[in-house]
């Protein structure tokens, strides 16, 4: 039954030998609602999703702001994957060896085979495959120009080539044709042993410091676990 006052459901509530808690108890949400419809009468909303909006509209200027440099800075996202890695229940070898297999993959132009590549190389070294997968975000639109550039750079050094013999427009369009075997010597031989040699850098300059990271995490976790007394 709904009682539009306090009076009747207490009245009910003697009528129904009910004791002073429980009718307190049994009015509480008739006088939620009575609070949320005050404050709906107050603002003006006529939607309950209305109390959740932001009382000024964010502007088109703010945005664009936050896009460009996000309110809380471009840390939170490396922030929260290195703590979602350290998080990881395993050994800290186990947990670098999956970060070292994420970081070559990544160093390498096998885009769209970058995770396949992470789980298999972890796999066969016996590493945390989920530190492997998650590693491989240090290829994104950001960092891939680089990564190209550097493996480009890299490989036509090693293989003693001055330059591709070819221009960014021929590029592009072999790309566009599909013409793979013309663009192997001048691009795609250089490009692809410069990212090799990206791939072991990458894979020994992570190793150590992830694992490094994860025996002092897991060591400091295991010290407020003993503290608070729970077995570590």
């Amino acid at each position: 039954m709904h009682f539009p006052n306090g009076s009747d459901a207490c009245s009910a509530g003697s009528r129904l030998s009910l004791a002073p808690r429980e009718c307190g108890a049994y009015l509480a949400p008739i006088k939620r609602r009575r609070a949320v419809l005050r404050r709906r009468a107050i603002s003006g909303c006529d939607d309950d999703r209305m109390l959740f909006r932001r009382r000024e509209p964010v502007t088109i200027s703010e945005r664009l702001r936050a896009f460009v440099w996000p309110r809380k800075g471009f840390s939170r996202g490396p922030r929260y994957i290195a703590l979602r890695i350290l998080r990881l229940n395993s050994s800290p070898h186990s947990i670098a060896v999956g970060v070292a297999a994420g970081a070559a993959s990544a160093c390498t132009p096998l885009f769209g085979l970058h995770i396949v590549l992470a789980v298999i190389l972890a796999w066969l070294l016996s590493g945390n495959v989920v530190a492997a997968v998650i590693t491989t975000a240090l290829a994104n639109p950001i960092t891939i120009p680089v990564i190209l550039a550097a493996a480009y750079e890299i490989g036509t050094a090693l293989t003693g080539q001055s330059g591709p013999g070819v221009g960014s427009a021929e590029i592009a369009r072999l790309i566009e044709q599909l013409r793979l075997a013309e663009l192997w010597g001048p691009v795609l031989k250089p490009m692809l042993v410069g990212s090799l040699t990206l791939a072991l850098a990458g894979a020994a300059i992570f190793y150590p410091l992830a694992f490094q990271t994860a025996r002092i995490f897991q060591g400091r976790r295991r010290e407020r676990l003993e503290k608070a007394g729970y077995p570590s």
